[in-house]
């Protein structure tokens, strides 16, 4: 069971892109659940971290779908839960670089 969690200053960049994008065009009811889905989905993995499939097996970086519209990628790392990366799936996949 993992016990800390880091997030990439990519990670934290997408995030904060995201809320960005919801609070303009969306309302707090809508942030809030996605934020709740985020924390519910990093408690997941912070439970098993194997729980979602590999993605890339050389980073050993695994995909967590969050919504339809974004989706989480993350690693262990020395004992640790990484997010590497929370994608909006609607961008261009080229964007996506770990």
């Amino acid at each position: 069971m993992l016990n800390e969690v880091i997030w990439s200053p990519s990670a934290e960049k997408d995030f904060e892109s995201i809320l960005e994008y919801l609070k303009l065009n969306w309302n707090d009811r809508i942030i809030l659940r996605f934020v709740n889905r985020v924390d519910d989905n990093i408690r997941l993995i912070l439970e098993d971290h194997k729980i979602f499939p590999v993605i890339n097996e050389e980073l050993q970086i695994r995909k967590s779908v969050i919504s339809k519209q974004n989706t989480l990628y993350y690693r262990e790392k020395a004992g640790k839960l990484e997010i590497v990366r929370l994608f909006d799936s609607r961008q261009d996949p080229k964007k996506l670089r770990f």
